[in-house]
């Protein structure tokens, strides 16, 4: 690596932690401010803005904001804290199952927001820390989406994969088994390791002398809409149809043939129809859509992707021949160093989907991996949860969201940045969900 590559990874870098410390939409606004640098400064030329993740986001997005004005988002939410309440002891398991769905179904870890402050309140009544419940909650709701059919990284990764003969039903199977077995297997272990006692924390114990540890004002559930149900129903049906649909389509399946609508365009085609279902059926006001929460989040969401996904692949395609030429000297001598490079991508492009949309084409061709050659493509299959790395600096929304909103103090960020709530559950969760992944695409 020459001095000039140096400073133009210390360009990147730079733009990246000032996103950051700006927070939010910032970090995309930054990320394309970083790429007219590279250009300018280096003469690099712009990367490929990821529009297939974009929209696929957007759409995704659209139809789950119709729930939620329907009432189906406080639904689900509902059912998950019945399920809480009613097996509080078992919370460092139960957190995380019921984060891990709600991501799977929806296709956006945002979900878990709505369930921080229940855990924070079951963990409470049962005196145990709520960092410990939070922690593999957010991690889980992060990593699920690289299981979600209708996730953008699932949707591309799984596109890239039918190439090398892996149909998308098997590749389903793969990712939501290994990575749920995962997340338990990191519950356990943070059981097993943690402090679970709230009244030996030191800031809970302080907090508590100054009285300042108050029960969350929202005590009262909120009244469901009659639409609530139906809302869910339609959205469940549209997920299964995409489901059914995407492996239709599969070259390993191929039921139907010739494919005229691709997988991209058919799953922005069932969220538009999700959400024109949910708006007709359950009488839904379209003007107050841009008005909530998930569709402003997940607007937020495009951007950072957009900025972030573009100055990334601009650096990575600039320099596509020394990272093919290392990884074919490195990845394929030692095939778990690929889950090591996705998990470095993902800590600094912020977006499961934009990781694997930068990385996984240098490694097809460095590799030499084609429909005719697809020998080390089950790298790419075993490996992919390590795209879900977004924890390793503490600004990810729903990490901070779960400090912020964990009122015992037990959930905080340490000094030195990375010793945080969330990184050794985060490590362990992809360690050994991509471990398994090794061991599962060893049976095929």
């Amino acid at each position: 690596m020459d001095f000039v590559t140096i400073l133009q990874f210390v360009v990147v870098l730079a733009a990246i932690f000032i996103g950051v410390r700006v927070g939010g939409i910032g970090i995309g606004y930054i990320g394309g401010a970083g790429v007219l640098v590279l250009g300018l400064g280096f003469g690099m030329k712009p990367g490929n803005v990821p529009w297939d993740v974009i929209l696929i986001i957007a759409s995704v997005i659209a139809a789950i904001s119709a729930m939620q004005l329907a009432g189906g988002l406080d639904y689900l939410v509902r059912i998950a804290e019945r399920i809480l309440r009613r097996n509080p002891k078992q919370i460092n398991y139960l957190a995380p199952v019921v984060t891990y769905v709600l991501t799977l179904f929806a296709g956006t870890g945002h979900t878990a927001f709505s369930m921080i402050p229940v855990i924070v309140e079951v963990a409470k009544e049962q005196h145990i820390r709520p960092c410990v419940p939070l922690s593999i909650a957010v991690v889980a709701s992060q990593i699920a989406i690289t299981a979600s059919p209708v996730s953008a990284a699932v949707i591309y990764m799984s596109g890239v994969l039918e190439g090398f003969g892996w149909s998308y039903p098997m590749l389903l199977l793969i990712w939501i088994s290994t990575t749920f077995v995962g997340c338990m297997i990191t519950s356990f272990i943070m059981t097993m390791i943690s402090n679970m006692d709230l009244d030996s924390d030191p800031v809970y114990k302080d907090r508590l002398a100054k009285g300042l540890i108050k029960a969350p004002a929202a005590g009262a559930q909120k009244e469901l809409l009659p639409s609530a149900k139906l809302s869910v129903l339609i959205f469940l049906v549209g997920v299964i149809c995409v489901v059914c649909y995407a492996s239709a389509i599969s070259p390993a399946v191929g039921l139907i043939k010739p494919v005229v609508v691709p997988r991209d365009a058919a799953i922005w085609c069932f969220m538009f129809i999700i959400a024109s279902l949910i708006t007709i059926c359950c009488k839904i006001d379209v003007s107050k859509i841009g008005q909530s929460s998930v569709f402003q989040s997940g607007m937020i969401a495009c951007i950072c992707v957009f900025g972030v996904a573009w100055l990334g692949d601009t650096f990575v395609s600039n320099h596509s021949a020394e990272i093919k030429s290392l990884a074919a000297g490195t990845v394929s001598q030692y095939p778990a160093l690929l889950a090591v490079v996705f998990f470095i991508a993902a800590m600094l492009l912020y977006s499961q989907a934009a990781t694997a949309k930068a990385i996984t084409p240098a490694i097809v061709a460095a590799l030499g991996i084609t429909a005719a050659n697809p020998g080390d493509s089950y790298m790419l299959v075993a490996s992919f949860a390590a795209v879900s790395a977004l924890f390793v600096l503490p600004t990810y929304p729903t990490l901070l969201g779960a400090v912020q909103m964990d009122y015992t103090g037990s959930t905080r960020i340490g000094k030195w940045v990375f010793n945080h709530a969330f990184f050794i559950p985060g490590v362990l969760a992809i360690v050994i969900s991509c471990a398994l992944g090794f061991l599962v695409v060893g049976l095929f």
